[in-house]
């Protein structure tokens, strides 16, 4: 096959696969139609003039026809989008001048006066080439300036496709007039050169949606396609470079293109392992090869995927990494509003555990960022907030945004418009440019995943919920019980008078008594804690946290009070507050071997009272306080603990408008710090 063969079928092959693309995505309209008739059109043209190249006898009148109809084809594409904004005079001008060339043709060639030869022809083929090019490109011009500097953009790639291959028949004609020949090599190279430019025709029509023509090309073929013609590049190089080296290597030549060679492949190797180099195609892909950033099928299709393989606890974490894959992001962390609705803490992380993530103070209901995302529902940008404050109203960001250097985002939580939490996410690799779709899709991702979350937590709270009912049902059949030995006893104490002189009657009753007592001790045992109601009296905590230790000094290692309570008083019940401190400094004994410490402190603010009680034991991980400490019926004793004591304590606390902190780890003790609000404070302070 000769050179021109090759070339031209090579374009027809290129303009048959554009054809297929703007035939799938065409919706009809009429500009739509122009497309497809040129690529038509060309692939006509394309396939008459490989035919020409392999024969030696061919017709000139069909070259020229074809010449003139792919020609025509174009002008009526581009007069199309030009309509709007192109003169009257050359709507008429161009279509006048293509017909009066094709009549030029259809006389030189058919007419009474027909040459003898095609030499008349090939110079009428010529100087049409010639005015048409020109035409062709005076209306680019007419289409770029009349349009706005946004529509320029996406103008741009028909302005290289079009115009380029109208610049190219430019040269080749001009050429031809001045040397009164047409160069056989540009003749050739020039269906290479259409070839070329046809994926920059299929990208004008994809970023113009105006012209009706969907054009989908998945973006995994591009990539995977990219990537194959990328390394087949790299390997001709490649190839080229072992040979010039082995050329000029002398008697090193052979050893010296086996190193470069070996050294080639080493370097692609790490180049199609790099997540960097694949990112960055991604994003060079999606930049000017795609109207949209995202391929929104398959992003979604993943997201549902991830987001719906959360495991129990696990509902965070896959919360966060079906976020962080959609922007390549390595992780992230997440912070949701505890039950109380005080403050935002830190729940789940990705991809490390929440163990080894980053001490974080929570972030309290108030805070300027809470408020912020909850009322303008924004996603921060860290980084533009760095370098402009103003533009998100000057807020200030909680002090763990300065440790945490890797931090790009912060995306809001939002159910029904409620803030129920934000996720954190750290910058890609390479760094990402935040646009508007980013934005939109980070605000779409961020309901669903607040809608899963607040899912989950209702969830919980119903499990809880039936957990105390079956709770509730215990204690029922328990005070049945208690009312049966109850009944046992009333019937000794009513025959008691009549028949306490009776030996036998002496038995029974010992018997009854120690059933009874067996009872009761199991009932009490199973049902420690009272309810939670009451409205309590003015008490001195000091007072109250003697009495707990006092309680508690039958076992090793006892606790110490550290100086004493400031002068203060709480509102509270007494025997339950009391209850709350034994509980406490119970576990602390349970978890602190008999040569430890347990140690109790006090301080107080204008507002508040704090009870911190510290002991050296074993220690409890991050996640373990955070996920399961204060779970309802969850518990470490085994038969020996009913799981609601912590639970039960802290509820208490938070109902006298307190909270419980704990702050503990592996082998190096724990400390709970209960804050109590002040109600008065002692008479002489």
């Amino acid at each position: 096959m000769s050179p021109g063969a090759l070339s031209y079928a090579l374009a027809g092959g290129a303009f048959l696969l554009l054809t297929l693309l703007l035939w799938i995505g065409w919706q009809g309209r009429a500009l739509g139609a122009r497309f497809i008739v040129a690529s038509l059109a060309t692939i006509l043209w394309a396939a008459t003039l490989a035919w020409q190249s392999s024969s030696e006898h061919f017709p000139y009148v069909i070259v020229f026809g074809v010449e003139l109809l792919r020609d025509g084809a174009w002008l009526a594409v581009l007069m199309g989008i030009a309509r709007p904004i192109l003169p009257r005079f050359l709507r008429i001008a161009i279509p006048t001048l293509w017909a009066a060339l094709l009549a030029a043709g259809v006389l030189l060639a058919f007419g009474d006066f027909a040459p003898t030869t095609p030499d008349a022809l090939m110079a009428l083929s010529s100087r049409s080439g010639l005015l048409l090019s020109m035409a062709a490109l005076v209306l680019i011009e007419q289409i770029h300036r009349a349009a706005n500097p946004a529509a320029r953009r996406a103008l741009r790639y028909l302005v290289y496709g079009i115009g380029g291959m109208f610049a190219y028949d430019l040269f080749l004609y001009s050429q031809a007039e001045l040397l009164r020949a047409v160069s056989v090599d540009a003749w050739n190279a020039r269906g290479v050169v259409n070839a070329l430019l046809v994926p920059l025709i299929a990208v004008s029509v994809r970023r113009n949606p105006a012209w009706s023509l969907d054009i989908f090309v998945s973006r995994h073929v591009v990539f995977y396609s990219g990537a194959l013609v990328l390394i087949g590049a790299y390997l001709l190089f490649m190839a080229l470079g072992g040979f010039y080296v082995r050329e000029i290597g002398g008697a090193w030549g052979g050893l010296a293109q086996i190193l470069f060679l070996a050294g080639s492949a080493l370097l692609l190797t790490l180049l199609i392992g790099s997540g960097r180099i694949r990112t960055w195609i991604k994003v060079l892909l999606s930049k000017h090869f795609y109207r949209n950033k995202y391929d929104y099928r398959v992003e979604w299709l993943r997201f549902i995927q991830t987001l719906s393989s959360a495991q129990g606890s696990d509902v965070g974490s896959t919360a966060i990494q079906a976020v962080a894959q959609i922007f390549s992001s390595p992780g992230g962390l997440l912070f949701t509003i505890d039950d109380a609705g005080r403050r935002f803490q830190l729940t789940d992380s990705w991809p490390a555990a929440l163990a080894s993530s980053p001490q974080l103070e929570p972030l309290p209901a108030d805070h300027d960022l809470a408020a912020f995302l909850g009322a303008r529902q924004w996603i921060i940008d860290l980084k533009e907030y760095r370098a402009s404050p103003a533009r998100y109203q000057d807020i200030t960001l909680p002090r763990w945004t300065a440790v945490l250097p890797a931090a790009r985002l912060i995306m809001p939580l939002l159910a029904a418009d409620r803030l129920i939490g934000f996720i954190v996410l750290d910058d890609a690799t390479p760094s990402i440019r935040l646009t508007y779709e980013d934005r939109d899709l980070l605000k779409t991702v961020g309901r669903h995943v607040a809608t899963q979350i607040a899912q989950h937590q209702a969830d919980q709270r119903l499990a809880e919920s039936r957990q105390f009912e079956a709770y509730n049902h215990l204690t029922a059949f328990m005070m049945h019980d208690l009312k049966n030995a109850v009944a046992q006893l009333q019937l000794v104490v009513a025959n008691a008078a009549r028949h306490k002189h009776n030996p036998a009657f002496i038995d029974d009753a010992i018997s009854t008594i120690a059933n009874a007592v067996e009872r009761m001790t199991r009932l009490t045992q199973q049902l420690k804690e009272k309810a939670l109601a009451g409205s309590g009296r003015l008490v001195d905590v000091e007072g109250l946290a003697r009495s707990a230790v006092e309680r508690c000094k039958s076992r090793r290692p006892v606790p110490t009070l550290e100086g004493g309570a400031p002068a203060a008083l709480i509102q509270a019940d007494p025997e339950k507050l009391t209850s709350v401190l034994e509980h406490v400094i119970r576990n602390a004994q349970d978890a602190t071997p008999e040569n430890g410490s347990i140690e109790i402190r006090f301080s107080r603010d204008a507002r508040a009272l704090l009870i911190e009680v510290s002991d050296s034991g074993c220690g409890m991980g991050a996640e373990f306080v955070k996920q399961q400490l204060f779970r309802p019926f969850f518990t470490t004793k085994g038969a020996e603990g009913m799981g609601i004591g912590a639970y039960q304590a802290r509820e208490y606390v938070r109902a006298l408008g307190g909270d419980v902190e704990v702050q503990s780890s592996p082998g190096q003790g724990t400390t709970f710090s209960i804050k109590l609000p002040l109600a008065a404070t002692l008479p002489g302070e």
